[in-house]
Formats: structure tokens, C-alpha cells, sequence
């Protein structure tokens, strides 16, 4: 027979498919899904040579069963076997009549998510008749406190309310409903445009992406031109001298404080950012493009997006030699302060030898060293001479 841990899990998983459209029909006013409930849940089969060679265990499993069926309130479900010629009463099935019923069974916070499913059936129903997926919508807002689905529905409303010209004119920060922010509407914009009936919520489009960088070529600077630089995609860029060399630098800090190189650009990684690069002419048609990340798992990922995307060719000061020349300056905490340890590699097929030994080294449970050196720690005069070298070759 099965176990109770396995039953009741076949009981929850069928009150998750189920739950939302009962109470929904409750809030209508019309008949449950009687296809859900009642329903009989298997206790599993043995053949009556394989009960008889072991009944006694099977007579105590029976006992076992009548005892959690009373304290749980359900009915078991029985019928006639024959073991060793003689009839006897096997269970075969648990019973649970309801909805309640099974919540009850469930636990696990199940009585408390119909009742606040219940309420909040009331409130779509009562806000939004018109909803046509409001079973899916109250499973996607389950996890939701009620102060935060009160507000998504007042967020929703005024959507509803709202004309397309109003909506256009407005960013994310300017929806004039208390309580909420930028943040707060990005992460639910499906929920809210689904609540409100509309396609999309059709307010201004986001802020091109932008890159920033820094000026590298001397006999530029000298001119006194501008140093610092950004430029944003989509937007025409008229950069002073065509680059010659680009250096995506991960932090800002290298970037901005980069020596001298001729014909030379460095940019700011950011940390990520390879899709928004990628959409610059005049980095993927420099004659050499070099990435230059911190030497952590994160850094060597970064660099992996930015290959992928076919930004970076060559990186430099990222491989196991340069790893162990610098490791004093290590340590084995990320930018955060939280702990780095082993963990499970990530597809990182971009990635060249030397550095697929480092990322392979640095995430392993026995790497016995830091696991991490910021790219900050090299002295920039060395990152000068390996890009120069890489220039020349």
C-alpha cells in the first residue's frame, strides 16, 4: 500500500489544479465542479499471493489506515479480497468529498489559502465580471499579500479607466495610483494589462539602453576634446576617431582610469550588458576588441555572454596563470560580502581554453585557494602592457 506522505501529496497536487475554478463557482453562485470533487485516491495494490505470504503486516497496514481515515475525517473506500481462500476487507481507495475536506487533509496552509481564495474570488468577480482567465489569475496572485492584491486591483482599474492617449503620455513612475513605483508595475505588467483587458499597458516605451565610455587616444585628448562619452542605442553616434582598439572593462573603475593606448576606447561593462553592446557598429568593427573582467565565476560567465554575443573575440588577465600570479589579493567574498563556495557550472560554451580551466577551477568543491580577484587588484600599468601586446599581434 501507499504511504500517507504519498497520498496526501496526490491530494494536493489535485486541490492545485482544482481549487480556483471551485471557489470561483462558489462566487458565481452555481454548482462546484463536481468532476473535482468528490474524488477517490488510490492506496496501491498488492496481489493476494504477495498479501498472504506477509498478512499480518498487511492487517496492521489496514489498521494503520482506519485509524487516519477517522482522525482525518474521509471514508475509506473497500472491497472483497480472497487470501489464501479466505474473503477478507482490503481498503483500495480514500474518499475526500470536498474541497474542505481536502484542504483539511492537505494542510500545509491549504484551509487558509481557500479562505483568502474565496475573498478574493469575491473581489475580481465584483471589480472585474468581465475577466475571462480569473481562475488563472487567482493562482498566478496566491503568493501575494492581501495589501498587495488590493492594490493590483486598483492599479488594474485605473488602466481600465484610463484612455490609450492618457496611458502613452505616462511613465511607469507617473501612474497616478498611491502605493506603488516603477518597480513595483514593471515586475506585474502581464497581471495588470491581463486584469484590465489590454494587450499591453501602452505607456511610454522605456529609455534606450546606453553605453559609456572613456577616450583613450592621446593625440586626441590633447586637443581638448571630451574625455568621457556615452551614447545610446538607436541614436546617431559621431565619435571624434574611428577606434582602433575597444576594452570592455567589467567595472567603471579600470575604465575610467585606463592608460593611454592610440586609436583606443574604453568601455564600461557594467557587469553585463553584451546584448546592448552588441548593437554599436563601431565596437564590432574594431580590428581588436579585447574583454577584461573580474577573475570570479560571475566574471567568466559575463565574459561568455559577451563572446556569444559576438562582441569580444580575446580577453586578457583571465586564465589560471594570471589567476595564481595575483591570487594574494583574492578572497571569497562576492561584491556583495556574501560567501562564494563550489557550485554547479553553467553552459559556457564560449568560453576558450585557459578560461574554461579557470571557471572550471574556481567553482570546483576542491579548489583549495580564493575564489575570487577583482580586476581592480592588477596594476593598470600591466593591463596596459597585455593589451598593447595583444594589439601587436
Amino acid at each position: 500500500m501507499k504511504g500517507e506522505t504519498e497520498v496526501v501529496a496526490s491530494i494536493g497536487r489535485r486541490l492545485q489544479t482544482s481549487w480556483a475554478e471551485a471557489v470561483l463557482a462558489e462566487a458565481r453562485g452555481i454548482a462546484a465542479d463536481r468532476a473535482a470533487w468528490p474524488n477517490d485516491f488510490p492506496l496501491g495494490r498488492k496481489k493476494s499471493a504477495e498479501m498472504a505470504t506477509g498478512f499480518s503486516d498487511v492487517v496492521e497496514e489496514l489498521h494503520a489506515w482506519r485509524d487516519w481515515a477517522a482522525a482525518h475525517g474521509v471514508e475509506l473506500i473497500e472491497r472483497t479480497r480472497r487470501v489464501s481462500g479466505v474473503a477478507h476487507q482490503i481498503h483500495t481507495h480514500i474518499r475526500v468529498e470536498s474541497l474542505d475536506d481536502a484542504a483539511r487533509v492537505a494542510g500545509d496552509g491549504w484551509p487558509e489559502r481557500l479562505e483568502r481564495g474565496r475573498r478574493r474570488a469575491g473581489e475580481l468577480l465584483e471589480r472585474f465580471p468581465n475577466q475571462t482567465r480569473s481562475a488563472w489569475m487567482l493562482n498566478a496572485t496566491a503568493g501575494l499579500f492581501d495589501v498587495e492584491f488590493g492594490l493590483l486591483l486598483d492599479v488594474a482599474a485605473w488602466f481600465a479607466d484610463s484612455t490609450a492617449e492618457d496611458r502613452a503620455q505616462r511613465t511607469p513612475r507617473q501612474v497616478p495610483v498611491e502605493g506603488i513605483h516603477a518597480k513595483w508595475l514593471s515586475k506585474r505588467k502581464a497581471l495588470v494589462a491581463e486584469l484590465a483587458g489590454l494587450e499591453s499597458l501602452g505607456l511610454m516605451p522605456d529609455h534606450p539602453a546606453r553605453i559609456h565610455f572613456t577616450y583613450l587616444d592621446e593625440d586626441y585628448l590633447t586637443t581638448g576634446g571630451r574625455k568621457y562619452d556615452s551614447a545610446s542605442v538607436g541614436d546617431p553616434v559621431a565619435l571624434p576617431y574611428v577606434p582602433r582598439v575597444v576594452l570592455i572593462s567589467e567595472n567603471k573603475d579600470t575604465a575610467v582610469g585606463f592608460p593611454s593606448v592610440p586609436g583606443g576606447i574604453a568601455i564600461e561593462g557594467g557587469g553585463s550588458g553584451a546584448t546592448t553592446h552588441a548593437k554599436f557598429d563601431f565596437i564590432l568593427d574594431a580590428p581588436v576588441v579585447v574583454y577584461w573582467g573580474d577573475m570570479d565565476a560571475d566574471g567568466l560567465e559575463i565574459l561568455n555572454q559577451f563572446r556569444g554575443a559576438g562582441v569580444a573575440k580575446t580577453s586578457m588577465l583571465m586564465d589560471l596563470g594570471t589567476f595564481e600570479a595575483w591570487a594574494r589579493f583574492g578572497t571569497n567574498v562576492d561584491k556583495y560580502d556574501q560567501p562564494l563556495g563550489a557550485r554547479d557550472p553553467k553552459p559556457v560554451e564560449h568560453l576558450e581554453g585557459p578560461e574554461r580551466a579557470l571557471y572550471a577551477a574556481l567553482i570546483s568543491a576542491d579548489w583549495p585557494h580564493f575564489r575570487r580577484v577583482e580586476q581592480e587588484r592588477i596594476p593598470l600599468g600591466v593591463a596596459l602592457a597585455k593589451l598593447l601586446a595583444l594589439v601587436d599581434k
